[in-house]
């Protein structure tokens, strides 16, 4: 009853008892994730898990943790790993290897030979090259 004798704390602790139910429901929705997302545990562990989350959910959440803590890191750093390099990848890809099409390096081999760098000889030599 203190807390109601002055509203401050009131305030504080309606705000605590709320983010601590914000950061309870995130934590069991990590669990429930990392539940359908262990490839090494078969379906009847995670029948079995999922039922006890559901009926004793903060026993089962916790024990959950102390278990499977350390590979639920080890999935989520892999994951992680794995959409860096499809990103990666995707930049890559988008933004191309530098490498100029084959019409560019004919007009370029054009230009040379209309300036005189090249003689008639090495154009055809270097678009025969180029064409092949």
């Amino acid at each position: 009853m203190l807390a109601y004798d002055y509203p401050i704390l009131g305030i504080f602790w309606t705000m605590l008892i709320f983010f601590l139910w914000f950061a309870w429901i995130l934590l069991l929705f990590k669990v429930f994730g990392d539940l359908f997302r262990n490839r090494q545990m078969g379906g009847g562990a995670k029948a079995f898990w999922c039922i006890f989350v559901i009926l004793v959910p903060f026993l089962g959440v916790f024990i959950y943790l102390i278990a499977h803590g350390r590979s639920m890191a080890e999935r989520d750093v892999e994951v992680a790993q794995t959409q860096e390099e499809a990103f990666r990848s995707y930049v890559r890809d988008t933004a191309g290897t530098g490498a100029t099409s084959t019409a560019d390096q004919l007009t370029k081999l054009t230009d040379l030979k209309d300036r005189g760098v090249l003689t008639d000889g090495e154009y055809a030599q270097q678009k025969a090259k180029l064409l092949a």
